[in-house]
């Protein structure tokens, strides 16, 4: 019960589903990953063996599980954020569940069970970027780049399209499957655009890929906000590590244009774009996918 958590003996393996486990029509297999408030796990359909990852609601802030893998509120206060979020969860799902595009991750189904929301979305292989950039296992050239990137803009044009936009691109969250094609991850922050003022974007901020306009909960978020981050993103396989974050950079800029850092490494017209995306000001920056995407073809 909640009223006896204690995290100082709180049982670690209770933090994660454990294999074996049944949930609804789906056997788990292992953990995948994990973040401040969900896991994924890779998960068996009993019917037909066909393997899919399975994302849980859990935020470890607010909520924990029990025994019998019941998830409750550590406290009342905690309840009303947690309850909240399940909300704005099952409607992350609802809205991937129509967002059908080739680069964008899959949902194909969802359900409640243990007093909390499960997505369930198609498992397809590849490593996350920020994995392959840790690991060194991957030689980052124009190629590289391009085919990444290009592949990552398509499905990020189509979620524009839709009049949504993502709010948490970084390495981690784009899965880079064999050809290099990309698979972007994690809809935890997607917000619809326009709208007139803004809410929950502003809690989900990831130091070097969220834009200015990302920490200003009056600002107007749009394309131009993604683009940014899609530009980070690039910009930390050129140097495999974090960029400088906006914050630091709105006052004072330290971080060296791609296009100086990195001349004659790469094509010139390539680190104009990165360093295109990666204005400061939102209005400098390319406005829509199609504008990146050109820039990146050296128009």
């Amino acid at each position: 019960m909640a009223e006896y958590y204690d995290p100082q003996t709180y049982p670690k393996e209770w933090n994660y589903l454990q294999t074996g486990t049944i949930i609804d029509q789906y056997v788990v297999e292992r953990e995948l990953a994990h973040g401040g408030f969900s896991s994924v796990y890779l998960a068996r359909q009993i019917a037909d063996q066909v393997q899919v990852a399975i994302k849980e609601y859990l935020p470890r802030k607010f909520a924990h599980r029990t025994w019998n893998n019941m998830v409750v509120a550590n406290n009342e206060e905690a309840a009303v954020l947690f309850k909240r979020g399940r909300v704005l969860f099952f409607e992350e799902a609802k809205v991937l569940s129509k967002l059908k595009h080739p680069n964008i991750v899959e949902v194909i189904g969802f359900f409640k069970a243990n007093s909390t929301v499960y997505m369930v979305m198609t498992y397809d292989y590849g490593v996350t970027l920020d994995k392959l950039l840790k690991n060194r296992t991957v030689s980052v050239s124009e190629d590289f780049l391009l085919t990444l990137f290009n592949s990552l803009l398509a499905g990020l044009g189509h979620i524009h399209s839709q009049q949504f936009i993502h709010l948490d691109i970084k390495p981690s969250n784009i899965l880079v499957r064999p050809g290099n094609d990309a698979l972007l991850l994690d809809f935890g922050a997607i917000q619809s655009f326009p709208k007139s003022h803004l809410g929950k974007q502003s809690k989900v901020l990831t130091k070097g890929y969220s834009p200015v306009e990302q920490h200003n909960l009056s600002a107007q978020l749009g394309p131009w906000t993604d683009i940014y981050a899609v530009g980070a993103s690039m910009r930390n396989c050129l140097e495999n590590k974090t960029p400088v974050p906006a914050l630091d950079r709105a006052r004072q800029d330290t971080l060296v244009p791609a296009v100086k850092a990195f001349k004659r490494k790469f094509p010139e017209h390539l680190l104009k774009a990165i360093d295109w995306a990666m204005e400061l000001q939102p209005e400098n920056r390319p406005q829509s996918v199609a504008e990146l995407q050109q820039a990146l073809a050296g128009g």
